[in-house]
């Protein structure tokens, strides 16, 4: 059994986001990158299951979008463990061309399970792993919290409005997966980080596709105001601005 994961190469968290040309692109510069944490999750889940007793699982590896700027964020997730990479050497410039072109590599040669994150932290669109289901014609499911497999029998945790769903499910498939797929992301060792450096990594060049989907303009949130510090005595004042001036009752 193979499990193939799809990552996203987006920006530290604490990275100061700014944008360039008008404000219509990402201006790239200073960027710390990292892999996506709802995709790590991922990652760390399925080398849980391939180190498991009796494992079922023979080999993991990772697939992104991206030019050769991703590949330092490629070798992370191989210090991690991943056993091999594929990257697509395209600007992943919306979900409906990230999702098209992971499909055309995994049609040549399929994966028993996809796992993909529910969103990225970038741009938070939640759309890659459903595209790419459909355009593989395989069952995926979303909002997965837990991913089981026992012998052949695979079962997956989605969670619903007041409770859970307990699926069992036949490979190929997709799994959208969110929190609750492992407790915390693995930390490369140091000789994971060596080994890296040895794994393979594939290029694999785009297929013809467009995007449908363009950014006209990005804008950053108003900056928060000032704080304003209140008195413990003074109540009428709190709730003047609060009624006032915060709006909040």
């Amino acid at each position: 059994m193979r499990i193939l994961i799809c990552l996203s190469n987006v920006p530290d968290t604490t990275t100061k986001v700014k944008f360039k040309d008008n404000n219509t692109v990402l201006d790239k510069t200073g960027i710390q990158w990292i892999i996506n944490p709802w995709d790590e999750l991922a990652l760390t889940r399925a080398l849980e299951l391939k180190e498991s007793p009796n494992s079922a699982v023979e080999k993991v590896t990772v697939i992104t979008v991206g030019l050769q700027d991703a590949e330092a964020t490629i070798r992370k997730a191989l210090a991690i463990g991943a056993d091999d990479a594929i990257r697509i050497n395209a600007e992943p410039v919306d979900a409906y061309f990230v999702a098209m072109q992971i499909a055309e590599v995994v049609k040549i040669d399929m994966y028993d399970i996809i796992l993909c994150g529910i969103e990225s932290s970038d741009y938070n669109g939640s759309m890659v792993g459903g595209m790419l289901a459909e355009f593989l014609n395989i069952p995926s499911v979303s909002a997965v919290s837990a991913l089981n497999i026992k012998g052949e029998d695979i079962t997956l945790d989605r969670e619903i409005d007041g409770g859970k769903e307990i699926i069992s499910i036949s490979s190929p498939f997709v799994a959208i997966v969110q929190k609750g797929i492992s407790i915390e992301p693995r930390i490369a060792s140091m000789r994971g980080i060596i080994m890296a450096k040895k794994k393979p990594l594939s290029i694999v060049q785009p297929i013809e596709a467009e995007a449908i989907t363009e950014n006209i303009e990005f804008e950053l949130p108003e900056p928060k105001a000032a704080c304003k510090m209140i008195s413990p005595d003074n109540v009428k004042e709190l709730i003047e601005l609060l009624k006032n001036e915060a709006k909040v009752i």
